[in-house]
């Protein structure tokens, strides 16, 4: 009796180790796919990040209304001019956007030294928008 007896523990014992590592196993799939998550948003935003301040030294013609110049393969970054001698820098990756205001004169583009904007800078969020 005693060696059957044994040989259930020892059973009951393998059942319990294998139901835990079950649940480790599905508890590190998700702790990973939250890390898979944060990465591809850090490497969204370091992208629209890089298309601003790409955007900030192009050549953009000084003329009213929007221009855009596509940056790498999933962003773009557009320059909207307005007549009352402001302008509003968007670089966006697919759902993500940046702002960056500025003035603009005919000796050129004077962009905000306060920085960027991860909202809409504007009373009239349309004009935040990327045609």
């Amino acid at each position: 009796q005693r060696g059957v007896s044994s040989l259930a523990m020892v059973l009951m014992l393998l059942l319990l180790g294998s139901l835990m590592l079950q649940g480790l196993n599905q508890a590190q799939r998700q702790q990973l796919a939250m890390v898979n998550d944060e990465a591809r948003a850090l490497r969204k935003m370091a992208s629209v990040h890089s298309a601003l301040q790409w955007g900030k030294v192009q050549p953009w013609a000084v003329a009213l209304g929007q221009q855009c110049l596509p940056y790498e393969e999933t962003s773009r970054v557009c320059l909207r001019l307005f007549t009352d001698g402001t302008l509003l820098l968007i670089a966006q990756n697919e759902a993500l956007r940046l702002w960056q205001s500025g003035l603009w004169t005919a000796g050129g583009l004077h962009f905000s030294p306060h920085g960027w904007s991860d909202f809409c800078p504007l009373r009239e969020v349309t004009l935040c928008q990327v045609n």
